[in-house]
């Protein structure tokens, strides 16, 4: 995984729990009354309507580079199937050399 997919997950998961603590905000103070509650949360209604339009688009964006990433993966492996072996051979032995030292 790189460092902008995690980046990105993090975002992501930051997003939502926002979006999460911002509704439950909204709804502890709906028994209030006022001007100035009424419009601010208005003002939290539109903006979580419009973080949750875009998380949405990254999540499908995140999604979709992914299928990318994965297909380009499956090309090379299909183009160069004893390459690929090769690298999962000292991926592995390189896993087990890390594993067996703990």
């Amino acid at each position: 995984m790189t460092t902008e997919s995690t980046a990105k997950d993090k975002l992501v998961a930051d997003l939502k729990t926002l979006i999460s603590d911002s509704e439950e905000l909204l709804r502890a103070s709906a028994g209030q009354a006022g001007e100035k509650i009424a419009a601010a949360r208005e003002r939290i209604q539109a903006s979580l309507a419009t973080a949750k339009v875009k998380l949405g688009e990254a999540e499908r964006a995140a999604l979709e580079q992914a299928r990318k990433a994965a297909r380009a993966t499956d090309e090379y492996v299909q183009d160069n199937p004893w390459q690929a072996v090769g690298i999962a051979a000292v991926a592995g032995l390189l896993l087990g050399v890390l594993i067996s030292r703990r």
